[in-house]
């Protein structure tokens, strides 16, 4: 259970003395009051705690479209570099200067997404 916040302490000492002043006869109206603070604080914490979690889960679905891009990327860089590799080896003499040169060019890309993604992943702005 967590500490009473100061507004909280002074509202409750508030009407506390109110009560004290006024007599027994307001007690319901004071009580009303009090308890219309308590539900208005109780909501801004559930406000608050919702807001946290939809930040969480947008974090949560942005990590899993970020693993799914990486994935199709890996796919998609593997899918092109064998044709790439063939033609590069046929074109260029020496052959291997040109698998050298596709798959250089394979890894370069890799390399600027991954980088990207990381950059972005721990942006303090998102």
């Amino acid at each position: 259970m967590s500490v009473p916040s100061y507004e909280a302490r002074r509202d409750a000492a508030a009407a506390m003395g109110a009560r004290q002043e006024l007599g027994p006869e307001y007690e319901a109206q004071i009580a009303a009051g009090l308890a219309e603070r308590v539900e208005h604080a109780v909501w801004q914490q559930h406000q608050h705690g919702s807001q946290y979690a939809q930040i969480e889960l947008a974090k949560i679905h942005d990590e899993r479209a970020s693993r799914a891009q990486r994935f199709a990327l890996a796919i998609i860089s593997l899918g092109t570099g064998i044709p790439l590799t063939a033609i590069g080896a046929e074109l260029v003499q020496p052959g291997l200067l040109g698998i050298g040169v596709t798959w250089a060019g394979i890894v370069g890309v890799n390399a600027v997404f991954a980088l990207r993604d990381r950059n972005r992943r721990q942006s303090p702005h998102r």
